[in-house]
């Protein structure tokens, strides 16, 4: 079986699948974009390149991107003609698009379309409760002649499969490819770094017995960062008692309002800097900067709970995954995709009404009881994520692309024009 896939850059969530995928199959990863450090730390404010490798253990290419403005955030962003001569000469078996978002991925579909060659779709979208109307409507009116082009699904969750239900996509089209994140990788980082927790929360400044939670990500609009700072201060005045702290790994727009409403008691940016006179109507909180693949875990072992508030923008939330893997458990809104799939409510975690910031402040209280009782999240986190990971994702893939394929040799003629 050959396989091609089209991505739009090197992921880090997409190279363990790519190398897992290469030792089943004959299998070719084209890009369509290599974004330098600067592109990368779009989001984050930050410049950097990820500290693992994202290459290596399988066969890829980097297309030649034509766009008049590079970039995988604006559909005209990547622009690869040559991408249907390479469909035509390969001969694929199928071939695999990561999203329909940039012309790069319709440029490969046409060319699958005129070669013969099925091919599928991997994406995480989800219907957004608060979108309005007009926009539903148009998308109920196109949204299912668009997808008629794809022979075949890649579903991640249950909240992707209920969008590509909605828009019209019969069940037999689809196949469960999870998302997942290296869940081994993280696993070995976690036991090496959970006998220097108190050292690491010395180096943040967090007290050893704080209630440590956790923000991972982007600081921008979409993640709503300053909802769990409002309801922690909801919970501290209700309750001034607590030893609560906040972790906040990342950067972003939302940065100097996040510093301006906590007490920060370190700041990676500045970490010589530290303010003893605290105003006691703000949470005490440190800043850690960005953290990148190799750190990261540090975080997860440092804190008690993770928190991810995000709106329905939040198609997945992989920080989830990585926080369960490391044997964090979970506070997430009820709007972020992940939510059905990875939170069973009082095993794996909690969810809350988004931008609710009451009920979060709520389930915060409800964890640092739990806390207290002494209450062990982690075999019900290990069941759970074990159905979320490379080797689901591998199986998904190979059935669906063997499933499709086979169906359609017995539809389709085989062209003679290719």
């Amino acid at each position: 079986m050959r396989l091609g896939i089209l991505t739009s850059h090197p992921i880090q969530y997409y190279a363990p699948w790519f190398r897992a995928l290469a030792e089943e199959i004959d299998l070719d990863v084209l890009f369509s974009c290599r974004p330098n450090a600067t592109e990368q730390g779009e989001g984050f404010d930050t410049a950097f390149t990820w500290d693992i490798d994202l290459l290596s253990g399988y066969r890829h290419q980097f297309l030649r991107n034509v766009a008049k403005h590079p970039g995988t955030n604006r559909f005209s962003g990547c622009n690869t003609p040559e991408i249907r001569n390479i469909i035509c000469k390969n001969q694929y078996d199928a071939f695999i698009v990561s999203g329909w978002n940039l012309r790069s991925y319709w440029q490969a579909v046409c060319a699958c379309r005129s070669n013969n060659v099925p091919v599928l779709v991997r994406g995480d979208s989800q219907l957004a409760k608060s979108q309005f109307s007009l926009k539903r409507f148009v998308k109920r009116a196109i949204y299912p002649l668009m997808l008629k082009q794809f022979d075949g699904f890649l579903y991640v969750g249950r909240r992707n499969r209920e969008y590509l239900t909605y828009y019209g996509v019969p069940a037999e089209k689809m196949f469960f490819a999870p998302h997942f994140v290296d869940n081994q990788r993280f696993i070995k980082q976690a036991e090496a770094t959970r006998d220097q927790r108190s050292e690491i929360r010395d180096q943040w400044r967090i007290p050893r017995d704080a209630f440590c939670v956790l923000f991972c990500g982007k600081f921008i609009p979409k993640k709503r960062p300053l909802d769990l700072v409002k309801a922690a201060q909801l919970l501290l005045s209700s309750h001034p008692e607590l030893k609560l702290h906040l972790l906040f790994v990342g950067s972003g727009e939302l940065g100097p309002e996040l510093r301006a409403t906590c007490n920060v008691v370190f700041n990676a940016d500045d970490p010589n800097s530290y303010r003893p006179a605290l105003n006691s109507r703000k949470p005490r909180a440190t800043f850690a900067g960005f953290l990148n693949q190799t750190e990261i875990s540090r975080a997860y072992v440092a804190a008690d709970c993770l928190v991810l508030p995000s709106d329905s923008r939040e198609t997945w939330g992989l920080v989830v995954n990585e926080a369960m893997v490391c044997g964090l458990p979970a506070i997430v809104s009820d709007a972020i995709g992940c939510a059905p799939d990875l939170i069973d409510e009082g095993r794996t975690g909690f969810t809350f009404e988004v931008g609710n910031s009451s009920h979060l402040a709520q389930r915060l209280r409800g964890f640092v009881e739990l806390e207290h009782r002494g209450y062990n999240f982690r075999s019900a986190m290990a069941e759970r994520i074990c159905g979320y990971s490379i080797k689901a994702a591998v199986n998904g893939t190979i059935d669906a692309v063997g499933a499709i394929s086979s169906r359609l040799k017995t539809v389709r003629p085989s062209s003679q024009t290719k």
